[in-house]
């Protein structure tokens, strides 16, 4: 059995990814991917990238890790980019879309939005034709793992910063399991606590067998984080205090 710690939304929140990371060390865990989003809303992007660089093994792309790369018109994409540099925005610019990997016999795809865009909200309240469209084949995800017509029956995914964890099916469709990592830096679920999620199972095992999903929570310190952000001078500095006090979107 081996374990993969699944993290994402980081936004630059520094202090919340190293409590991530230390619970990941607590838990004798090798592997970790993360799904996106290492920049935007917090005071150390470089920081966050160059640090996820290091602890994981593969990292999905987000919509900020994107959108960052574009023509920036506000002070805070701004501070962003001159922060980040050349050479961490070109890596962002550069990463991969999806991530599928066989675990006990499941197929397991990860992304950061949905099978569509990295830009394609789904919310956790959005109804059961929108989750079952995030395990079909896009131009984005092509077939599962290279292998045309064939889809993922697990799929977990991030950018909504609300974790859950949800099984379902359809008429042709048995035993989907979906789920959301929820946010390491920017939680907006009323609990001021980084989240991140442990796959566990059998790795590249095209047989059944045993396979666990455990939805974590890590307490971090969240007035170092707002003190950063204010030595920094982080533009929007107002909203990511009220973001990181109440763990509400703002």
């Amino acid at each position: 059995m081996v374990k993969i710690a699944i993290i994402a939304d980081i936004h630059g929140n520094l202090p919340a990814l190293e409590a991530v990371a230390a619970d990941i060390r607590r838990h004798r865990i090798k592997r970790v991917i993360c799904l996106g989003d290492l920049v935007g809303k917090g005071p150390q992007p470089a920081e966050a990238v160059d640090r996820i660089r290091e602890l994981c093994e593969l990292t999905v792309q987000g919509n900020w890790d994107l959108g960052i790369n574009e023509p920036q018109d506000k002070e805070a994409g701004l501070w962003q980019q001159d922060r980040l540099g050349k050479e961490r925005l070109e890596y962002l610019r550069t990463l991969p879309f999806c991530a599928d990997l066989w675990l006990s016999g499941k197929r397991v795809r990860l992304f950061h939005a949905s099978a569509k865009s990295v830009y394609h909200r789904v919310l956790k309240k959005a109804d059961k034709w929108e989750r079952l469209a995030l395990f079909e084949n896009t131009e984005a995800t092509g077939g599962f793992a290279g292998e045309d017509g064939v889809t993922p029956d697990v799929v977990g995914y991030a950018d909504i910063h609300v974790s859950f964890h949800r099984t379902f099916k359809s008429k042709d469709k048995q035993g989907l399991m979906l789920f959301n990592t929820g946010s390491v830096g920017a939680p907006y679920d009323g609990i001021a606590q980084a989240s991140y999620v442990i796959l566990e199972g059998l790795c590249d095992c095209r047989e059944p067998g045993p396979f666990a999903v455990s939805m974590v929570r890590v307490p971090y310190d969240v007035s170092k984080a707002i003190a950063i952000a204010e030595q920094v001078g982080l533009p929007n500095l107002e909203r990511f205090r009220y973001e990181q006090q109440t763990a509400m979107e703002g």
